[in-house]
């Protein structure tokens, strides 16, 4: 796994063969920030990624200038990792929280200007993120959310979904909060 662009580009991450996490691979992460290199300006933006795993978004997001970036992960393991390549890559940035995705949403009042959710492709709740995200309100105004996920789930019927890309194995559903009229 690697940074794909920015101040830390090529910097290679590697988690060890016994971690559980399924990182976003590399060729399906660089299309995906190419897409988002023609929908928003890295720097000064706020980012929520949800199920860190690795971390490797959220190293991503940094690397490429985003203001700050909240990493939330449940398994000590892989929190304790991401903690760890935070201060190794000295990403200020990164707040790294150990939680429950879910509770976290629940009890979240800060608003995104991006937030990235790649959740385990067997969760059974995997499909109440994007309602649990709109509903809280989690997002700024022309705010995006990013949910990877296998081709088994299809979210074009969610009102703020506005596009499917798949890279491979690799599928990411696009929303965006609207401006309000």
């Amino acid at each position: 796994m690697r940074i794909i662009s920015g101040t830390h580009k090529g910097r290679r991450i590697t988690p060890g063969k016994s971690f559980k996490a399924r990182p976003t691979t590399d060729f399906a992460k660089e299309n995906l920030f190419n897409v988002l290199n023609n929908l928003i300006v890295f720097e000064e933006i706020s980012v929520l990624d949800l199920f860190g795993g690795t971390g490797g978004i959220s190293y991503e997001f940094a690397s490429r200038g985003a203001e700050n970036v909240i990493c939330v992960e449940m398994d000590h393991k892989h929190f304790s990792f991401i903690q760890k390549t935070v201060r190794e890559l000295d990403f200020d940035q990164i707040l790294p929280i150990r939680s429950n995705v879910f509770r976290f949403l629940k009890s979240c009042h800060q608003k995104f200007d991006m937030i990235f959710a790649d959740p385990p492709y067997d969760l059974n709740t995997l499909e109440s993120i994007p309602d649990l995200v709109f509903e809280k309100d989690l997002l700024n105004e022309d705010g995006y959310l990013i949910v990877e996920h296998s081709s088994k789930n299809n979210f074009s019927d969610h009102p703020a979904f506005i596009e499917k890309r798949t890279y491979g194995s690799v599928n990411f559903s696009l929303f965006k909060k609207l401006p309000k009229d």
